[in-house]
């Protein structure tokens, strides 16, 4: 099974998927991680752009064929980058779960935003004013919803564990 992470910055994305991953010892892979692995290896002369999360889906590749859960984390923004996970899916013929997180509440989402500190070194985080130009497509298709304002983040991992324990196979 691949389950896929995606929302905005600042959201509770790192919080919870991190916790299913650890309830099905699953393979956790954060886009934020090997995108700043990327910059500090000094490979590339300009942006990550895509390549974070074309290392990540051929990880998610790799675990999958070895019949691994996996938990994948990212932003997910755009319609493509959500195609590409579903691409991962169908080639190694897995469920694919798709979670959108979500907080409601604006402002705070706002104060947890500007209140962070990375926890990967080196990385710079987003500001509350570039989270609100970013460029973050609807999703077209179902997926669950997590909203994390109307949440604790125990009740989000256990709704998230009860939905893709549904109809998985025994």
């Amino acid at each position: 099974m691949l389950i896929v992470f995606g929302g905005l910055p600042g959201t509770g994305k790192t919080t919870i998927s991190r916790a299913v991953a650890k309830a099905l010892a699953a393979t956790h892979l954060r886009v934020d991680v090997i995108e700043q692995a990327i910059r500090a290896s000094g490979v590339l002369a300009g942006a990550v752009d895509a390549s974070g999360y074309a290392v990540a889906q051929a990880l998610a590749s790799a675990n999958l064929a070895d019949e691994r859960v996996v938990v994948a984390e990212c932003v997910n923004p755009v319609a493509a980058s959500r195609e590409g996970w579903r691409a991962v899916a169908t080639r190694i013929a897995v469920r694919l779960v798709e979670i959108e997180v979500v907080r409601s509440d604006r402002e705070e989402h706002r104060r947890r935003v500007e209140g962070r500190v990375p926890d990967i070194p080196g990385l710079v985080l987003p500001s509350w004013e570039a989270i609100l130009r970013r460029d973050y497509e609807p999703w077209d298709r179902p997926r669950l919803v997590i909203n994390s304002a109307a949440l604790t983040p125990s009740e989000a991992i256990a709704v998230v564990l009860a939905h893709v324990s549904s109809d998985w196979p025994a």
